[in-house]
């Protein structure tokens, strides 16, 4: 039996549309999913959730969707999570990436198979190839810069994207995201992005990508979106996603195109992504790691 941790986006929803069987959907309390959870349950009563996984017939686990590290409460730890206190705490310690490797460890400790959505639906990664516009040698040469770029970002554990416009990077992903990211380059008066921009206003002089050396904000048209994987991560959870909203922000930004890199990066909706891309002669690049 499978149970399908859920967190926030569109991820879960498109992969439960995908499964012949409907598996028993859970949700960490303080995330809403856009699916319905049979079972939500506490970090701090991580133990018993465990327990009841089992005593369900559960055997098998995906985690999908975007999921913060919550503030662990030591008043609410229970008996059966106790032991796991001390395993939690370390590796939230060490990041995201720490998190979701400690939990994984966690969960098959316990007797869990974890499996990668893209496992269970593997038409959410698309192959490698060009699936709209035109690949000019700057964008190219872009997408090597970029590669670099998150490859440094993944080991400080900072972030999956970057915006590269003509070898200089202009931004890179925050715990914001990649679409807030996106929105700091689209126009302020933009119905699709006021929300988001609204978000990223706060962040103020916090965030240096933000603007240029003259604290206006920096102009996109032309760059690309470049998002990838960590290096080394364990790509049962937690791998990049991008769907149409990203590609209308692209499009509202004025960004040459967008690239992904082959088999590390989950595309919903690509018909819709491509559909909008092609109205703007934007690119759209699944793009092979370390391919030229």
């Amino acid at each position: 039996m499978l149970a399908l941790i859920a967190g926030s986006g569109d991820l879960p929803p498109a992969l439960l549309a995908r499964l012949p069987q409907r598996p028993l959907i859970c949700a960490l309390a303080g995330f809403t999913p856009q699916v319905t959870p049979e079972v939500t349950f506490r970090l701090e009563h991580l133990g018993t959730f465990l327990a009841d996984l089992a005593a369900r017939g559960v055997t098998d686990i995906c985690m999908a969707g975007a999921v913060k590290r919550p503030v662990i409460d030591p008043t609410q730890i229970d008996a059966a999570t106790a032991p796991l206190v001390a395993r939690l705490q370390e590796a939230m310690g060490k990041g995201d990436d720490g998190t979701l490797r400690g939990v994984i460890a966690i969960l098959e400790n316990a007797g869990f198979n974890i499996i990668a959505a893209h496992d269970l639906a593997p038409d959410l990664l698309p192959d490698p190839g060009v699936m709209a516009g035109m690949i000019a040698p700057q964008i190219r040469r872009d997408a090597v810069l970029g590669e670099q770029v998150i490859a440094d970002m993944g080991r400080s554990d900072t972030g999956q994207a970057c915006l590269i416009l003509q070898g200089r990077v202009i931004a890179r992903e925050d715990a914001q995201g990649t679409d807030a990211m996106i929105a700091r380059f689209a126009p302020g008066d933009d119905p699709l992005w006021g929300a988001v921009d609204a978000v990223g206003a706060l962040l103020g002089d916090a965030a240096e990508w933000l603007s240029g050396a003259d604290g206006a904000p920096m102009d996109a048209r032309g760059a690309i979106l470049l998002k990838a994987p960590k290096p080394g991560q364990d790509r049962r959870a937690d791998l990049p996603v991008i769907g149409p909203q990203t590609a209308r922000g692209a499009v509202a930004a004025g960004l040459a195109g967008i690239v992904v890199e082959a088999g590390g990066v989950i595309v919903l909706h690509p018909d819709q992504i491509i559909a909008t891309l092609n109205r703007v002669g934007a690119c759209f690049w699944v793009r092979p790691k370390g391919g030229a």
